[in-house]
């Protein structure tokens, strides 16, 4: 599998990441964790997306720990980093209330402290966790560009962001994604101009929760038994995984996103990696649409 670039000048990432997020619950050893690194590698799974908050402010730790049995390791990985959320944590106990903080002192402390913790001089990209309602887009600027210039990160973008909140940042700072939640239950994205403003800008985003949690297999509400239904009767067309057409769904977006599969099973990696040699025709990505939605396109 090949590495392909976010945007024009952006990062060359895995075009399937690997989400570490739940790491922290999975309790292993570091070789086990070495391991599913490693396992991840093997699949041409590369990225590895991140947060400074995940695991209780824990899993960059995990990781990096992992990471230091082998070294070597580090110059095939491409690492994804967040930060702006500040949540009340055991491990935070300043943190009265969850806010964000998108200040150039946090950005800049937060980023350092993922490196610490991760054992790695730089980041290949760092996003904006959230939309912060009191983000100063010239301060996030000047936060962005000491880190590009102390070489700790390398390019930049958010998650979660509107077309708004991203063209105000995109206007003082050079943004490679918008990392969003997208599946046939969530399909804002496809219509609040999310896509569109991306596609525009040739900018790819990276889509979270690409299986909706589980729901997309195993949720039991109405919408999520459609959609199930609907992604068992491809898959047996193709011989394939439900899981593989549920990714397949998204790769066949013309602004090709990178989704995040975020399991400790290689085999459901395995599944979401598979979904790069699907492709489903319009009528079948029309099908998952209705089935999440309900009712037909308009």
């Amino acid at each position: 599998m090949r590495l392909e670039p976010l945007s024009v000048d952006g990062p060359l990432l895995s075009p399937i990441v690997a989400g570490a997020w739940r790491m922290a619950d999975w309790r292993w050893s570091p070789q086990e964790r070495l391991r599913w690194i490693e396992q991840c590698a093997e699949l041409g799974v590369t990225s590895f997306d991140h947060a400074d908050i995940y695991g209780g402010y824990a899993v960059e730790a995990l990781f990096g720990e992992a990471l230091a049995l082998a070294p070597g390791l580090r110059e095939r990985l491409q690492l994804v980093g967040k930060c702006g959320i500040k949540l009340v944590d055991p491990a935070r106990p300043a943190h009265r209330v969850k806010h964000y903080d998108t200040s150039a002192a946090h950005i800049v402390a937060s980023a350092e402290a993922s490196l610490r913790a991760l054992r790695t001089d730089r980041l290949e990209l760092l996003l904006i966790h959230r939309p912060d309602p009191l983000l100063d887009a010239d301060e996030v600027a000047l936060a962005f560009e000491r880190l590009r210039r102390d070489g700790k990160v390398r390019h930049f973008g958010v998650s979660n962001f509107t077309p708004a909140q991203f063209e105000l940042l995109a206007s003082r700072t050079p943004l490679v994604t918008n990392q969003i939640e997208l599946h046939p239950l969530q399909r804002a994205p496809l219509h609040d101009g999310t896509l569109d403003q991306l596609q525009r800008l040739r900018l790819r985003p990276m889509v979270w929760s690409p299986l909706a949690g589980g729901a997309l297999l195993a949720g039991t509400h109405d919408a999520a038994r459609r959609v199930q239904a609907v992604l068992h009767e491809i898959a047996s067309a193709h011989g394939v995984a439900p899981a593989t057409v549920a990714f397949a769904w998204l790769l066949r977006l013309p602004s090709r996103p990178l989704p995040v599969a975020g399991s400790r099973r290689i085999e459901a990696l395995r599944e979401a990696v598979a979904a790069l040699a699907l492709r489903l025709d319009a009528q079948a990505w029309a099908a998952l649409w209705q089935a999440g939605s309900g009712h037909e396109l308009p």
